[in-house]
């Protein structure tokens, strides 16, 4: 009997699980040719802010790679499609920069729906200073 109840909870909590997936890439933005995002700034060095290693290749990154991070509906968006593929990110000022997707900004974890959360690379290929920490862009698939 103790199987069954251990059984039924772990359905109950793997339907919830799958109701927050869903619920995650409902509330990102539509992806078009410029998707608003913030582009918020992140560490994909082992030990640095990012935390563990990139979940889409299972790797650490240099922080002179040009990589990101993305809002897990937008990564997870048919099915993680986004992995490894390339994104263009476009500032204010109208510069831009093709990087590469190699990890989630998990939204199930305080990550917001709207995240392009990228390397210091990135914010340099578009002539910004990362002490900004979070800065209007727009990004689309490159």
């Amino acid at each position: 009997m103790a199987n069954a109840k251990q059984l039924a909870a772990l359905v109950v909590a793997l339907v919830a699980l799958l109701q927050l997936q869903a619920s995650c890439a409902r509330h990102s933005p539509p992806v078009s040719a410029h998707t608003p995002a913030v582009m918020t700034v992140n560490g994909f060095e082992r030990g640095e802010s990012g935390g563990g290693a990139a979940a889409c290749d299972g790797s650490f990154h240099s922080d002179g790679e040009k990589v990101v991070a993305l809002s897990s509906g937008w990564l997870r968006l048919d099915g993680k499609r986004r992995c490894n593929k390339m994104i263009r990110i476009t500032s204010r000022g109208g510069r831009s920069v093709v990087a590469k997707v190699v990890d989630e900004c998990d939204s199930s974890r305080g990550c917001d729906d709207n995240i392009v959360d990228s390397s210091a690379a990135v914010w340099k290929a578009l002539g910004l200073n990362t002490d900004a920490g979070r800065v209007q862009v727009t990004w689309s698939d490159a």
